[in-house]
């Protein structure tokens, strides 16, 4: 079956069936195939914040501490140290689950379905495997 017949026969799925489907990746692997209920978290977005909130810093130390406290002392910075605490505990929790490769879809934070980013790909391999959607 290709992913547009999965897209397809996800909309005739119950939405318990599809067990909170959390799809963790990073931007060389998108998602496709999401539900209404998917989540994604985004494995590499603290990389990113940080280097288009901080940018390059100098190789002076005095004048990288000078960058990094004139970022941190910007009215952005609340809303960007926001950003990376969201990041940050997307990461963690993937950690904490036991996700150990990307992509990944994990269905309520048990079930794991490795080397796809497609959710309906994911739901289709644990249901053929015997997992209970």
């Amino acid at each position: 079956m290709n992913s547009k017949t999965y897209a397809f026969l996800l909309l005739f799925l119950p939405a318990p069936l599809l067990a909170n489907p959390v799809v963790y990746t990073d931007q060389q692997h998108l998602p496709s195939n999401l539900t209404p209920e998917t989540q994604i978290v985004w494995l590499d977005a603290p990389e990113r914040l940080q280097r288009a909130v901080f940018g390059e810093f100098s190789a002076s130390m005095e004048q990288a501490t000078g960058q990094a406290q004139a970022v941190m002392r910007s009215p952005q910075w609340q809303q960007h140290e926001n950003d990376l605490q969201t990041a940050y505990r997307g990461v963690v929790h993937a950690w904490e689950i036991g996700v150990r490769k990307y992509p990944a879809v994990v269905f309520d934070d048990r079930d794991v379905v490795y080397g796809t980013a497609d959710v309906a790909k994911a739901l289709a391999y644990k249901m053929q495997e015997g997992g209970r959607p």
